[in-house]
């Protein structure tokens, strides 16, 4: 059977096309069909990239693993499919195989302001300037970064609300602590810390981003907003 009226995907409608289709909505939204079409490029006379790419499927009973044990040559078979396809098939699926081995890093949990200062203490314990950062927290409390947010002199930095919520919400953080050090080793907060963290206390409501803490960090310690009610 020939599929001329399916050979050229560029004559598709732009959202049926494989890459523009990922590029728009996200690989997620592709077929198997489709993330292989990706991979060849191009058909053969009588088929689409996709169309020859469910044939190859068919062959497997549509399953990956199976596809995966496919030697080169029995994947060459295919018309429109030459040494280069198959290879580009066969890496594809052992990148895949491979990426299943691999253990996902076990991400850090904050569940107490000590175990937020042991997350943050690294970079802010010993400085004699002061510096604001945040930890970037899902909703399950878990790190997903801390940063930087300002650098400062012996007495201050100053801490950018919208700097600090357009952070967060490009790592789509649910919560966040915020972080900064006295090079006096004087942990009180200042007026100044209390009226921030107030500020940002309640920006973060309007923006379903929760302030979790507020934690001053000194040489030899820390102060938690949240351990002393004050938050």
């Amino acid at each position: 059977m020939a599929y001329k009226g399916n050979l050229n995907i560029k004559s598709w409608a732009e959202e049926d096309r494989p890459r523009e289709k990922f590029a728009q909505k996200g690989k997620s939204s592709l077929s198997d069909a489709e993330l292989i079409a990706i991979l060849i490029g191009s058909g053969n006379k009588n088929e689409s990239a996709v169309e020859l790419s469910k044939r190859i499927l068919n062959s497997v009973n549509h399953n990956l693993n199976e596809l995966g044990r496919i030697s080169i040559e029995n994947l060459k078979e295919f018309n429109g499919i030459g040494e280069a396809k198959a290879i580009s098939i066969a890496a594809a699926l052992e990148l895949g195989r491979r990426r299943k081995e691999v253990d996902s890093p076990k991400k850090a949990k904050v569940t107490s302001s000590k175990s937020a200062y042991d997350q943050i203490s690294d970079v802010l314990s010993d400085l004699d300037h002061e510096e604001f950062w945040i930890i970037l927290l899902n909703r399950a409390n878990e790190v997903i970064d801390r940063k930087n947010i300002s650098k400062g002199g012996v007495s201050g930095t100053v801490a950018d609300a919208k700097l600090i919520f357009k952070v967060a919400l490009d790592k789509l953080s649910s919560g966040i602590i915020l972080c900064h050090n006295h090079p006096s080793g004087n942990l009180k907060p200042s007026q100044a810390d209390l009226k921030l963290t107030r500020k940002l206390s309640e920006a973060g409501k309007n923006l379903d981003i929760s302030v979790l803490d507020h934690l001053i960090i000194g040489n030899k310690g820390y102060f938690s907003f949240s351990d002393e009610g004050i938050l």
